[in-house]
């Protein structure tokens, strides 16, 4: 947003010098408003001075060249070598010094001889001065100005260029900030004054517009649309103050009654579009008819030519404004060339509305196309400012078209006016702290407060214990509860004037139990030798994955459903690139779609495959994969770390469909429930990402690990007396079917040898010609220990008979031979 010194200093009332650029740029940075740069106009112009063609004569070697006789003031005449066609004796120009420089060209003025003819200065063009982008010939001031300065007066001031212009970087949350009455507010806010805008202009009474239910669903979406039909224009030139003030805050001025829509954009926010009245009715062949304007979304194959002379192939991401069901704008973005305001026109319909942020962005991003309007209109603007922007854009067609108005058709959508904010005293005092004045901490004076907030357009009804606020619609999008208030008063009275306390009392911070245990989780992952990545949560489409309502790229236009798919992607790129192996994972969110508002989950998925570099040593220089086991223990090791028991058990359905290879994969139980799963990447995956078959991936639920591992109980140690009697040992060799698992046949002989069982481990399962097609062998040890006394060889073996029994009936065992 540019904003002119000179237009500022126009609406507010402060001391001068606080509005000296460089302290208000400070001040207006340290606010929130952040000044990017500052424009000095008087720059360009500086050693331009007003001269007086006394006298042209021809070149005498040279036939484009004129030999000009100047008169710059205090009796000095200068001979200057002019090229410029139009150039005569008899007018007024300006006339670059030698010594000085022209910025806007990059050029320093030189005594020099042309062609054999001494010339000391220059005859400047617009383009010279930076008033234009080209020009044919040099500028007369005579055509341009109604009084022209005497010769020698600085050419400066007389073409606006005495001004500075800021360069604010304004933030999503104040779209106030795009106007100059929104600037303005905080100006006389940060330097205690206060702003005199023109007066409100008289309202326009409106008819109900009368559109298809198509067009009012597409207006009720935005909240308001209006067209207001005005007769008598005299399209031509604008006042040179109007065409200077769009000039500096970085418009082209195109003519009165473009340039007046332009002007209530910048001074209220609001954008403006005006309609060739006479182009819209031949769109149907009769008069203008209101009831036929509409809007919609964009049909396949649609086109436009917009307002900079390009020919737009539209989607059905667009929404258009329609005369008669074709287009004739870009809503909220550009308007239609073929019902531009010309040289010829002399009614106008002007549109003055507000539509969803959201169908704004997304229409000026399927053109790839930006705009003043759109930047304002996809920030948010309110309803209340709508009407009062058209109402003084008539007011300004009237005095400078003389035009007159024939009529006005409004569709607005109900609303609540939203409900004062109460500021109660003590909880600004509570939540700022006093100021400091004079090295005292006081509170904040009530004064203080009403005249900042006041400064804001908030009306104030004082209360016994704070005030009732009444928030100006421009701020309402921001302003919405107390502690805004609040916030606005300290940001205007500027933080460093309060006191600097600590917290009372002093309590020291610290990691909750489950951001320590996530801590030490990543620590153990990682001196398990894999390394922590973080990918992009937001990804391409696909069927299940919730999409985003305005993404900025169409590749990156939904949320991620899983991690998986990234970090297979960074192992192929990895093992593409080289290198021995790809052991790595990710902590991080997940989504999936919900009933209204998108579910989301943390997970821990990590990737396995190839080998560590740095343990080749290890295998003599061999690259040596894991296997599965080896893969599993791998990852077992830190939830170890956690304390965490995890039980492999049979998947029941395969994750994300043929992802895993189905006779090596396994869900992770965790408290008795499936927390995740662990396996090998399926023949086919593995063969389509060029990775090695010996590529593992795991996925666990992230809530399910830190609630285990947060129990109560978990991490209170358990200490019991150190055995003193011998323990006896027995094994265990059963004949099972090959489908059941190690960890049921553990869980079983645990609970039948209780209690005195102490011990059970696993020492070998073997599937072979030894044993029958369908069944394995698996061989146990077992230690039984009475913790009072010695156990005797009876009581050992009825023990160790109940497991074997407990094994046959619920297993069909039976003992290895």
């Amino acid at each position: 947003m540019r904003v002119s010194l000179q237009w500022l200093k126009e609406l507010v009332q402060v001391e001068p010098e606080q509005l000296e650029p460089q302290q208000l740029a400070e001040r207006l940075s340290i606010a929130g408003f952040e000044v990017e740069a500052i424009e000095d106009l008087a720059a360009r112009a500086r050693g331009v001075v007003v001269g007086y063609v006394a006298a042209r004569e021809p070149h005498p070697d040279a036939d484009k060249l004129s030999v000009c006789q100047v008169q710059v003031g205090g009796g000095e005449q200068l001979q200057i070598v002019c090229g410029a066609a139009n150039v005569r004796a008899g007018i007024h120009v300006p006339v670059a010094l030698v010594g000085s420089t022209l910025p806007a060209v990059g050029l320093t003025i030189k005594a020099a001889e042309l062609r054999g003819v001494a010339s000391s200065g220059m005859i400047c063009s617009l383009q010279e001065l930076g008033l234009a982008e080209s020009s044919e010939g040099i500028l007369i001031l005579d055509e341009l100005l109604d009084s022209v300065p005497p010769p020698g007066a600085p050419v400066g001031p007389a073409l606006g260029l005495d001004d500075q212009v800021l360069e604010l970087a304004i933030t999503a949350n104040r779209p106030d900030g795009l106007s100059i009455r929104g600037i303005a507010r905080e100006v006389a806010a940060i330097c205690s004054g206060h702003t005199t805008f023109p007066a409100a202009a008289t309202g326009v009474a409106a008819l109900p517009l009368r559109a298809g239910s198509e067009a009012l669903a597409a207006m009720e979406a935005g909240g308001l649309f209006s067209v207001t039909a005005l007769t008598g224009l005299r399209v031509g030139p604008s006042p040179l103050w109007l065409q200077q003030r769009l000039e500096r805050s970085g418009l082209r001025p195109i003519n009165n009654v473009v340039d007046i829509t332009n002007l209530v954009m910048l001074e209220t926010g609001q954008p403006l579009h005006a309609f060739d009245a006479e182009a819209l009715a031949r769109l149907n062949g009769g008069a203008a008819d209101p009831a036929r304007i509409g809007l919609r979304q964009a049909r396949d194959g649609e086109s436009l030519l917009t307002l900079d002379g390009e020919t737009r192939e539209l989607d059905g991401e667009a929404l258009l404004v329609t005369y008669a069901d074709q287009p004739i704008a870009l809503a909220g973005v550009m308007g239609g060339l073929a019902e531009s305001v010309q040289a010829g026109t002399t009614s106008i319909w002007l549109e003055a509305a507000v539509f969803a942020p959201q169908a704004v962005r997304r229409s000026a991003r399927s053109v790839g196309l930006r705009s003043e309007a759109c930047t304002r209109f996809e920030k948010g603007l309110p309803l209340e400012v709508t009407l009062s922007a058209a109402d003084r854009a008539v007011q300004l067609l009237g005095e400078l078209a003389g035009a007159a108005v024939s009529g006005r058709w409004l569709h607005r959508r109900a609303e609540t006016p939203a409900a004062p904010l109460i500021l109660e005293r003590d909880a600004l005092h509570n939540l700022l702290g006093p100021v400091v004045a004079d090295g005292e901490e006081l509170d904040l004076a009530d004064e203080r407060i009403e005249a900042t907030l006041k400064a804001l357009g908030c009306r104030l009804e004082p209360l016994d214990d704070g005030w009732q606020v009444t928030v100006p619609p421009e701020r309402g999008m921001d302003l919405r509860r107390p502690v805004d208030l609040i916030e606005e008063v300290a940001r205007l009275v500027g933080y460093d004037q309060f006191a600097s306390h600590l917290c009372d009392p002093l309590e020291p911070g610290g990691l909750s139990p489950e951001q320590e245990l996530e801590r030490r989780l990543r620590r153990a992952l990682c001196a398990a030798g894999m390394q922590e990545c973080c990918g992009l949560s937001l990804v391409a489409a696909a069927p299940g994955r919730v999409p985003l309502a305005n993404p900025l790229l169409a590749d990156y236009g939904h949320l991620r459903d899983n991690l998986h798919d990234e970090l297979l992607q960074a192992a192929r790129r990895n093992l593409q690139a080289s290198q021995p192996g790809f052991w790595a994972f990710e902590i991080g969110q997940v989504f999936h779609p919900g009933k209204g508002e998108a579910q989301q989950s943390s997970l821990l998925v990590g990737v396995i495959s190839g080998v560590r570099g740095s343990e080749l040593w290890s295998s003599s220089g061999k690259p040596r994969p894991l296997d599965y086991y080896q893969a599993r223990g791998l990852l077992q090791g830190p939830l170890d770390c956690l304390r965490i028991p995890v039980e492999d058990r049979p998947l029941d359905t395969a994750p994300a469909g043929d992802l895993l290879h189905p006779g090596r994969s396994s869900a992770l139980v965790i408290e008795g429930r499936v927390g995740g799963w662990f396996g090998q990447l399926h023949p086919a995956q593995a063969e389509a990402l060029d990775l090695s078959e010996a590529t593992y991936v795991f996925q666990l639920s992230l809530e399910a690990l830190l609630a285990a591992a947060t129990r109560r109980n978990r991490w209170q140690p358990a200490y019991s007396p150190y055995a003193t009697v011998p323990a006896s040992e027995r094994d265990l060799a059963l004949v099972v079917s090959a489908e059941v698992t190690t960890s049921a046949l553990l869980g079983a002989i645990r609970k039948a040898g209780k209690p005195l069982l102490e011990q059970v481990v696993l020492m070998d399962r073997y599937e072979g010609a030894q044993v029958e097609a369908g069944c394995c062998s698996q061989a146990f040890r077992l230690r039984y220990r009475d913790a009072s006394r010695t156990l005797t060889d009876e009581e050992v073996e009825r023990a160790h008979q109940g497991v074997r029994s407990a094994v046959e009936r619920q297993f069909s065992a039976r003992l290895r031979s």
